[in-house]
């Protein structure tokens, strides 16, 4: 980011500043300490006193609109004479869409992207006809060249081909070559490479423009980057095309801080914006969530007299409402009516959409109340929306008043019925939604497709099969006709109960009835038959699914292959192998229909049968006699490392029986630190399953476990929504967040949530002050003076600490040199409860550790006639301290002296000789010592083995370091993180990186969590050693773990 930094602004260019002010908002936005500000603390403040208000003010508003809607003076526009606001009449409503599982996108996202899209591709290549290979405008050269270069199965090489073809090229002819073989990029790439080693034909900035659209299509950013490089070596003028290319793939693949530089590129450049290169950068900016760098391109935009068409309108409204800038929101509606003329009751219902679909009831009740107000006539569509919005916010008794007031007004049908039975379902109440069903058809309206499947999905799910199926029998006889979404949700449930030849007898009824099914249709039956393991079916949807010539994309290969594989089906995962090899070539070929389904009803299928509530099957559990057992606690566990995709992990979950409860949760959470992803993601799964509820515990344990992989966005989203979920903020919660910060040096932050926990009337426990103090005191982000203050004032609260607490605070007093603070904390122990004996002691290891040993010596003295006791617990200190100064004979001596008077040497005494030996390179003493410690019967530790593989390393005895090292991991005690570390040092420091290299999968192995540190020192020792290649691979290694552990990546 430090280059964006460095964007010098120009003042005569307006261009140029507002990119500045964009580049300041995106650097705020990513900034890793913004909790720490004032500011948000402040706003975080304002939110939390302004929430308790804000249900009353909605209720109010609400009991206001109810009022309007029920005069006798109301007036609506009757059913039948009303437009359909824009995206209305899809197939499923974009309600559904808001819940869409994570592999997906929403319907009205998809919708909309699908088509502005197409027109991007139409605008950005409006000369040719991609992949037309009947059209006129080309010539017979470009047929042969094309033949040429897509051919494969040949015993010539393409290049040796194109060479021995007798024609003369040129570059018109090269870019229509490179537009005709936009769907096997790697080919297209081949023959643009031939092209620059000819001497007949030079590249062109249109070659380079068709050439960087394919990369681009082909999701290759990189190849991208480097045909710019070589297009600006090559002097090739980039011109508008150029740049709205590259902007637009970059905002595809979300790469927002690189489209913005792109654009600043092109406004120093000289070349001015179009209206496309603004709509997409808008529209990529919405869907990365920057509402307020969108509204300043739009509001430049306008100022140069341009429009958008109304899809990137209803995006840019989504987004400003999210981010609850009203003001915006209302702007943007005015100018839709002003700018492009839209009619205003369409605008009006997009600007209503805009608050419903964000979650903005309020602002949503107030617009709804100013119209009003305006005198401008409520259409029924208006109400419809706001009875989605009511009904996403889980405000169902809200919406049942505004339908009683439709049905007094006769402006109700099956559609606006079926809203609110989706409103009862997203909240598990199936009774009522039942009911209302049945009610639906007793006043004689019809339910609509998008109501039977909804229903017909959650009756599969609770294995009420047959009552399902007679839904849809219903639908099939009665109408409406089944669409593709319903008969999938029907093939699912056939296959659910294992009539698989139902199952296909339905899904070939989609061709009857002139529904062609999407490759989507054939995912879902796909993952239904993997459900129950019925591998050779897998292999026929797939061959029907090549046979009905639809776009079978890697993912669906993979996804079969990677099922298959675990279940060891060797013989049918190289089959399905073969059929992804000899698909790659058909498709090459261009024989495969390029209809890939982006229909909407084909997206909204996915969008209905895989967002719906989480629930486990809860008709085929037992009562258990305990919160959960360790059977099941496995179980989970084993689900959540079982892959990386969490939508596999999912369906494996909904398969289960289990019947899941915080307690169970908890231990999955705690159980979980090297698959954060996979845990968080269950984490919010389960809360949407049937009669369970999270608590304060599994909130707690969530949010820990978020800390741990340093994804503190989520833990402090995590916070928040259990804040807003109404749960109690506990001291615990607080600690829990002071911990995380401050273990990894981040202090100030963890400062301010201490302020911020008392300020919120929570006093902070015994834990919270230990916790934070321990921070404080650490090597990273030390703070003493603030320990200081902090442990008084946990003193004076009649706060306790424990050991571990005050060996840590007197230790770091005595590092950075407050010696005299030091003992006023040893005499302060005493008044509250310490012995002479313990708080002595802690001190004198202190002053040992930092080499100050001639003061430790005296406090010894200073006790007097209990220093015979003191001894006990101090002489392994004082051992340690004699041979760190070289004074052996001392150290011997103090041994000696304390077994004459029956105490012996502990495993302290041991380990700090045989550091003091290998560090003398004696090493038969240092095994001598050792072999002593197993006679006394002390047992060696995790220190005492790892100061033996430091001292074997350092003799250059890698071999014997190994040995200590796997007798550890067979016979224990077994390494630790501290001992892995050394490990790795020690290895990297001797040029024995690749093994270091081995430590790090064993440390994973072993569920402990390579440090970053760790990462960079074997990278670093391999780039030293000339191992780029292995070098590169730790990296990638550390980039796949912090996926695994962090829930946005």
């Amino acid at each position: 980011m430090r280059s964006l930094i460095r964007l010098r602004p120009l003042c005569s260019n307006s261009s140029s500043k507002l990119v500045d002010f964009r580049f300041s908002k995106l650097i705020q936005t990513n900034t890793l300490s913004s909790l720490a500000k004032p500011s948000k603390s402040k706003k975080t403040q304002e939110t939390h006193l302004q929430k308790e208000s804000e249900t009353s003010i909605i209720k109010s508003l609400f009991s206001e609109i109810t009022e309007i809607l029920g005069a006798d003076d109301f007036a609506t526009e009757a059913i039948s004479s009303a437009t359909p606001i824009l995206g209305e009449n899809n197939v499923r409503d974009s309600e559904h869409g808001e819940r869409s599982s994570p592999c997906f996108r929403t319907v009205c996202r998809n919708a909309v992207d699908g088509k502005l899209q197409e027109e991007e591709s139409k605008s950005v290549l409006e000369d040719t006809q991609l992949g037309n290979s009947d059209g006129n405008d080309v010539s017979p050269v470009v047929h042969e060249v094309t033949e040429i270069v897509r051919a494969e199965n040949v015993s010539a090489s393409m290049e040796e081909r194109l060479v021995d073809l007798d024609v003369q090229l040129d570059s018109e002819i090269v870019d229509k070559v490179l537009k005709r073989c936009f769907k096997v990029p790697h080919l297209a790439l081949r023959f643009f490479n031939w092209v620059k080693l000819s001497d007949d034909v030079s590249h062109t900035t249109k070659t380079y423009n068709t050439i960087l659209y394919i990369a681009g299509e082909a999701k290759e950013i990189g190849l991208m980057e480097k045909l710019v490089e070589e297009m600006e070596k090559s002097s090739c003028e980039k011109d508008i095309k150029t740049w709205t290319i590259l902007i637009s793939h970059y905002g595809k693949a979300k790469l927002i801080g690189k489209a913005l530089l792109l654009y600043d590129k092109m406004v120093k450049s000289g070349s001015n914006p179009d209206v496309l290169v603004y709509k997409m950068m808008i529209r990529s900016l919405c869907d990365a969530g920057k509402a307020d760098i969108a509204m300043e391109f739009y509001k430049e935009m306008v100022q140069k007299e341009f429009g958008l068409d109304v899809g990137t309108y209803r995006m840019l409204l989504s987004c400003i409402a999210r981010s609850g800038d009203t003001a915006s929101v209302h702007l943007v509606g005015d100018d839709m009516m002003k700018i492009t003329q839209i009619s205003n009751h369409i605008v009006y219902g997009c600007v209503l959409k805009s608050f419903c679909i964000s979650g903005r009831i309020r602002e949503a009740l107030e617009f709804t109340r100013d119209l009003k107000n305006k005198n401008v006539t409520l259409r029924h569509e208006y109400l419809e929306i706001l009875l989605k919005g009511l009904c996403r916010a889980d405000r169902i008794q809200d919406a049942l008043e505004i339908l009683d007031i439709m049905e007094r007004r006769d402006i109700v049908d099956g559609k606006v019925y079926g809203i609110i039975i989706n409103g009862y379902l997203r909240i598990n109440d199936f009774p009522n939604a039942l009911d209302l069903f049945q009610r639906i058809k007793e006043l004689g309206h019809s339910p609509t497709t998008s109501t039977y499947t909804e229903l017909m999905q959650h009756l599969f799910r609770e294995n009420q099969y047959e009552k399902g199926c007679e839904l849809y029998n219903e639908m099939v006889e009665r109408g409406p006709e089944p669409d593709c979404v319903a008969v999938t949700a029907m093939v699912a449930g056939h296959v659910r109960q294992n009539h698989i030849s139902e199952a296909w007898k339905v899904f070939k009824s989609m061709e009857d009835k002139g529904v062609r099914p999407t490759w989507k249709s054939y995912l879902i039956f796909i993952k239904e038959l993997c459900r129950i393991s019925r591998t050779a079916e897998i292999v026929k949807v797939l061959n029907d699914m090549l046979a009905s010539k639809i776009v079978v994309r890697d993912e669906i290969f993979n996804w079969v292959i990677c099922f298959m594989e675990k279940k060891g089906e060797v013989a049918n995962v190289e089959r399905v192998k073969q059929m992804q090899r000899n698909y790659k070539f058909y498709t090459q070929e261009g024989r495969v229909s390029s209809d890939n389904g982006f229909g909407v009803q084909e997206i909204n299928m996915d969008s209905k049968s895989l967002s719906q509530p989480r629930t486990t099957n809860c008709y085929q559990m037992e009562a258990l006699s305990e919160a959960y057992n360790e059977q099941e606690l496995h179980e989970v566990c084993k689900l959540l490392s079982s892959s990386n995709d969490w939508c596999i992990i999912r369906d494996s979950l909904e398969q289960c029986t289990i019947q899941f409860t915080p307690e169970l949760v908890v231990e999955v959470l705690r159980n979980s630190n090297m698959n954060g992803y996979a845990a968080l993601q269950f984490f919010s799964w389960v809360a949407k399953g049937i009669g369970y509820r999270h608590t304060t515990e599994t909130y707690n344990m969530a949010i820990k476990l978020a800390g741990r992989a340093k994804d503190f966005k989520h833990m402090r989203s995590l916070f928040y929504e259990m804040r807003r979920n109404g749960f109690s903020i506990t001291s615990d919660t607080w600690t829990i967040m002071i911990m995380q910060y401050g273990r990894i040096g981040l202090t100030e932050i963890a400062l301010k949530i201490f302020e911020q926990m008392k300020t919120y009337k929570c006093n902070p426990t015994t834990s919270t002050y230990k916790y934070l103090i321990i921070s404080l005191c650490g090597n990273k982000g030390r703070k003493a003076d603030e320990a200081m203050k902090i442990f008084q004032e946990m003193i004076h609260a009649g706060h306790i600490p424990d050991k571990e607490l005050v060996g840590a605070y007197i230790s770091c007093l005595c590092e950075v040199g407050k010696l005299s603070e030091a003992r006023k904390c040893t005499n302060l122990l005493h008044k509250v409860g310490f012995t002479i004996h313990l708080s002595y002691s802690l001190n004198i290891r202190a002053l040992c550790r930092v080499g100050r040993l001639e003061e430790a010596l005296a406090m010894a003295d200073d006790v007097g006639a209990e220093r015979a006791t003191l001894d006990q617990f101090t002489y392994g200190s004082l051992v340690h301290g004699l041979l760190q100064k070289g004074r052996v004979e001392e150290a011997l001596a103090k041994v000696d002296s304390m077994k004459q008077v029956g105490i012996n040497p502990t495993v302290h005494v041991y380990t700090s000789l045989m550091v003091h030996f290998l560090r003398e390179k004696k090493i038969e003493r240092a095994l001598e010592t050792l072999q002593k410690m197993h006679q006394d019967g002390c047992e060696p530790t995790v220190v005492t083995y790892s100061a033996l593989i430091r001292g074997f390393l350092n003799l250059g005895k890698v071999a014997d370091a190994w040995n200590v090292f796997y007798f550890m991991k067979l016979k224990g005690p077994s390494p630790d993180f501290k001992t892995y570390s050394m490990f790795i040092t020690c290895l990297c420091g001797v040029g024995k990186s690749e093994e270091a290299l081995k430590l790090i999968y064993e440390m994973l192995k072993s569920g402990i969590v390579p440090s970053s540190v760790n990462f960079r020192t074997v990278f670093y020792g391999l780039n030293r050693e000339g191992k780029q290649n292995l070098a590169r691979t730790v990296m990638q290694k550390k980039l796949d773990l912090m996926r695994k552990r962090k829930f946005i990546t």
